[in-house]
């Protein structure tokens, strides 16, 4: 697919992606369209993905077949291509700077969550800069292994390297609005409390969560983490963490995290009577009026509505191809034909668990992933010492609030969060909330804020500038601060703290501290309890980190 895009610069980092599924694509695609880095190479083990990344974003933009170094059947094959490559530079056999024998100066970590951890460990001692999907990892132990690793490498190296994750809503420019209205021009005051909704959406929980690769919390992880860390994190930035990350302020952290929920309506109890023993939509009885049947989400509401894209090329990856290859009906037949896969009670649990199974009815399917979670965030008062940098000093009076007037709280008194994912929902992901505040309050939803003052009794409609892609512009925007941020260090402009800070936002510690409040989440959720944070920390965080990333018994 021969395009025309901006050149780089020169200090644009090379890129290569392990795992060329759907995120692989929404992070290289503005990559490679802004001439934000070079997509280098790609790991990834089907082929037809594989051929169809590169492409996209490699041998297809000069119109030229694929070269070896450009292509690996996994993130394996290219680890034993790159520590050959750096071994013959070392003996003199190439020179680094030859054309065919370049290496890459950034790895985008976009496989299967559960292989985040194995990924980001053998890269981590190459030195390269790192962009891991969400979530880091699908464990507590394995967050902290990471930290741990990236931290101890960095140390072997003698400098630091750029981390990010794909936490992409708090890169969206209704986030980044939303966030510098609340903390630093502080428009209704101190927070007193917040709610904030994720609608999944009826037919994207039933795809993903219910039949596809997310719903088995023992093959993957509980759906707070898989769907919902970066609304986690969304919270934590907004409330938690300073608010100018360079000035070295510490977060305000929770007092308390609690959870609720559980699997209310994708189980066997709830099927519908008519649908008898049925176990696959395309058999049936009534497949015509369920609204879940695989025909009605995949074929009704997207085939034919010539939408090619997600989710149908999840589960017919060449289904684009086909269609424009060999027409419309033999592109729908093979969608049939992979939506008519099902399992019996013989077939072994392990092969069951091993892939997804897009035409099974919702109702039969193993899934045992929340549909519905609430999570509750309190924080209680913590005021920075007098003369730190949240006291701003200024007086500057803005909607009948004077900003930097903190009171002796800095800014950093008692709240609460609550944050609400739950699945039967007309909207897609397209999240919602509100904030109440000592002098206003804000309601926002996707593309939208409105602020109303107490003093003046009026609501401002603010509209941030969009820019297109997924998460209200955050991948796109995730990816563009993050390949400015490898640019800054290879130029060298900045150092890679300096850098991380400026156009990253966070470190790898807040990186994992955020994570750590969904672990927390779900240890209270399983056990019914009221987490204490600092005692949660105490006892299940700093054993394994003085292990791990101090290497203290």
């Amino acid at each position: 697919m021969l395009q025309t895009a901006p050149k780089p610069s020169p200090h644009a980092p090379r890129i290569l992606t392990i795992g060329a599924g759907s995120q692989g694509h929404a992070y290289a695609g503005p990559i490679a369209k802004n001439g934000w880095g070079h997509i280098a190479c790609v790991a990834e083990p089907i082929p037809y993905k594989r051929a169809e990344f590169g492409g996209r974003f490699i041998w297809g933009l000069e119109g030229r077949e694929a070269l070896p170094w450009e292509q690996f059947v996994g993130w394996e094959e290219w680890l034993a291509y790159e520590k050959e490559r750096r071994g013959r530079v070392a003996t003199g056999e190439i020179r680094e700077g030859d054309p065919e024998f370049r290496g890459v100066d950034a790895v985008f970590v976009c496989v299967l969550d559960e292989m985040h951890v194995r990924v980001v460990k053998a890269v981590a001692p190459l030195g390269l800069h790192i962009m891991c999907e969400k979530p880091l990892a699908t464990s507590l132990e394995d967050c902290i292994d990471i930290l741990g690793t990236v931290t101890r490498e960095w140390n072997v190296l003698g400098k630091k390297s750029i981390f990010g994750i794909g936490h992409v809503l708090r890169y969206s420019p209704q986030n980044v609005t939303l966030r510098r209205l609340v903390r630093e021009e502080r428009v209704i005051g101190d927070v007193i409390s917040m709610e904030h909704t994720e609608p999944v959406g009826w037919w994207h929980m039933a795809h993903s969560f219910v039949r596809g690769n997310w719903r088995r919390e023992d093959v993957t992880a509980p759906i707070l983490l898989t769907k919902s860390c970066h609304d986690m994190d969304f919270l934590l930035w907004l409330l938690s963490a300073p608010t100018d990350p360079s000035k070295g302020d510490p977060p305000h952290m929770p007092a308390l995290i609690t959870s609720t929920g559980m699997l209310t309506h994708f189980r066997k109890s709830r099927k519908p009577l008519a649908a008898g023993p049925a176990t696959n939509c395309l058999s049936c009885p009534i497949e015509q009026s369920c609204i879940y049947s695989a025909k009605n989400v995949y074929i009704k509401h997207h085939f034919d509505q010539n939408d090619l894209e997600w989710p149908l090329k999840v589960v017919v990856p060449e289904i684009e191809d086909l269609y424009k290859e060999k027409g419309k009906d033999a592109a729908k037949a093979r969608l049939l034909e992979a939506l008519a896969v099902d399992y019996t009670s013989d077939t072994p649990a392990s092969e069951v668990k091993q892939r997804s199974w897009y035409g099974r009815c919702v109702w039969e399917c193993d899934n045992n992933v929340c549909d519905d979670q609430t999570v509750t965030i309190s924080w209680e008062d913590d005021p920075l010492p007098e003369g730190s940098s949240a006291l701003n000093g200024t007086t500057e009076e803005t909607n009948g609030f004077t900003k930097g007037d903190a009171g002796g709280l800095n800014g950093r008194a008692a709240k609460t969060a609550i944050f609400h994912m739950t699945a039967p929902t007309e909207s897609v992901c397209e999240r919602r909330g509100r904030i109440y505040g000592t002098a206003g309050e804000i309601t926002y939803d996707f593309d939208t804020i409105f602020v109303h003052s107490f003093a003046t009794g009026k609501t401002e409609t603010v509209v941030p500038e969009g820019r297109g892609g997924g998460h209200g512009g955050g991948d796109d925007a995730l990816a563009e601060n993050f390949c400015k941020a490898v640019q800054a260090v290879l130029s060298g402009e900045m150092d890679a703290e300096e850098s991380q800070k400026r156009f990253v936002g966070c470190g790898i510690e807040e990186i994992v501290r955020h994570h750590i409040a969904v672990f927390a989440a779900e240890r209270a959720r399983r056990r019914r309890l009221v987490v204490d944070w600092n005692e949660f920390w105490e006892l299940n965080v700093e054993p394994q980190l003085r292990k791990v990333v101090l290497g203290a018994p």
